[in-house]
């Protein structure tokens, strides 16, 4: 996300349910027999335990959408493929706003129940019940069939999230915990997996989504089906399917890496100069990335820039979302996430710093690389913030939910980057954040892993100095 920038209709019961007791399997012949559990309806993560959902992994999600903007209304199909890590009697899928109207596993009719969101709104569970049980190890399909008008939740800041409305289609931005607002999902941010979309919308629109366009969009009976794969994991939080009347262009960045844009028609005027001009520098950012911090880890690139309806910018995998208009740092800042936060994820939001906090250093960097401030400089903005602002009072390494998109997890983080590289000099500075998002490709990561990486890589131990600059909710002494 870029910029520092809650609560959807509550969801009626779908089916009863009755989860027995836990009704241990018998034996097998020279052995106990499994334990069976009902998958957890909730997640680890402390800021947003509503969303994920524990026993199982999900490795695709294959969505059939179909919408019409003129009444709002979303009609899908989700085939979730998941490989059981408990011995499940039942699991739990994310799903608000949405009622579901039939769900089979591995093909065949399943009960299910439909909890409503708790009071704040963030939340809402699909539990659905597994006959037969489903052995840890095991790999299954879900498939749930629902349909209704998206609420407009807001976010922790009180933006739009989500699936939200727009004056000729859909914007999707979802982060944090949006993805349940249009699809039945794992919306942990751990459990990352491979996508293909199938949107049907009416002829004239064009439907964007996460990856590569397969074939070309089907049209019959007014209405175009639009499908898109995206081959690499992904963590929901970045999936996107956006739907309007889009103008796109076709660029190629390194090695012919496909850069699709596709910008609204409505954009117009300055904006439109803006947003063409900060497009046009992709490619020379994937270059100068690549610098950075190695091969850009995906399969293409470029953006979907819609109206002003969510007021921010998403890193959503491969093609960032961009309301009203898109500016040079913007893009930087972005295209810089899809080495840190999509293809390197925190394994907790707690940790959004790795995220912010280095896209924002590589803002910093491509600045510079084009006449700007130089990070020194940036940082010594950033420094010279008195230590009795509020700027200080927020721990990157531990913002807390309400302050998840705080500007500390942004130029705090990115202050500290740069604190480090004074420390440790160039060489072994970049050699850390090269090995950081190479090695981690495709991963989920913590604060703890990279300063373990900063300390193998140096040979200095670091703790003090991280405990100063994430750690501690104040100005940082004696740098």
């Amino acid at each position: 996300m870029h910029a520092p920038r809650a609560a959807a209709p509550a969801v009626v019961l779908a089916a009863a349910l009755v989860l027995g007791g836990a009704g241990a399997a018998h034996a097998a012949p020279g052995g106990p027999g499994p334990r069976w559990v009902d998958g957890a309806t909730t997640s680890t993560d402390l800021y947003f335990p509503n969303a994920g959902n524990g026993g199982y992994d999900v490795a695709d999600y294959d969505l059939e959408l179909a919408y019409d903007p003129a009444s709002g209304r979303l009609d899908g199909t989700a085939t979730v493929t998941l490989t059981a890590t408990q011995d499940l009697r039942s699991l739990s899928l994310d799903l608000r706003g949405l009622t579901a109207t039939a769900v089979s596993v591995d093909g065949k009719p399943a009960r299910f129940a439909q909890t409503p969101p708790p009071e704040d709104g963030r939340g809402g569970e699909l539990v659905v019940q597994a006959a037969p049980k489903l052995r840890a190890g095991t790999q299954h399909t879900v498939t749930v069939v629902y349909g209704g008008v998206p609420g407009q939740p807001l976010d922790i800041e009180g933006a739009n999230y989500g699936w939200t409305s727009t004056a000729d289609g859909a914007l999707v931005a979802n982060e944090p915990e949006g993805a349940s607002t249009w699809y039945p999902v794992n919306d942990a941010i751990t459990d990352k997996a491979t996508y293909t979309f199938a949107i049907t919308v009416p002829e004239g629109l064009t439907a964007v989504a996460n990856g590569e366009p397969v074939g070309l969009p089907v049209t019959a009976d007014g209405r175009t089906t639009w499908t898109w794969r995206a081959s690499d994991p992904m963590a929901s939080y970045l999936s996107t399917a956006s739907i309007g009347d889009f103008v796109q262009t076709t660029s190629t960045g390194p090695g012919g890496l496909p850069v699709l844009d596709f910008v609204d028609a409505d954009v117009t005027g300055r904006a439109l100069e803006v947003t063409r001009a900060s497009l046009a520098l992709q490619p020379d950012m994937v270059a100068f990335f690549e610098g950075v911090f190695g091969p850009y880890p995906f399969t293409s690139t470029g953006s979907i820039v819609d109206d002003d309806s969510v007021g921010y910018a998403l890193e959503t995998q491969t093609r960032p979302v961009y309301s009203g208009y898109a500016s040079e740092d913007t893009v930087a800042h972005e295209l810089a996430h899809q080495w840190v936060g999509d293809s390197v994820t925190p394994d907790t939001w707690r940790d959004i710093w790795l995220n912010e906090g280095f896209a924002t250093y590589a803002q910093w960097l491509w600045s510079a690389s084009r006449g700007g401030p130089t990070p020194q400089e940036q940082y010594d903005a950033v420094y010279g913030i008195d230590a009795g602002d509020d700027f200080w009072s927020v721990a990157p390494g531990d913002p807390g939910a309400a302050d998840l998109f705080d500007a500390a997890t942004y130029d705090r983080g990115a202050a500290a980057l740069q604190a480090l590289r004074t420390r440790v000099g160039d060489d072994a500075f970049f050699q850390v954040l090269r090995r950081w998002t190479t090695e981690n490709a495709d991963g989920s990561v913590s604060t703890a892993d990279f300063v373990a990486l900063a300390e193998q890589v140096t040979g200095q131990d670091l703790g003090q100095f991280f405990t100063d600059w994430i750690d501690t909710p104040a100005k940082p002494s004696g740098y």
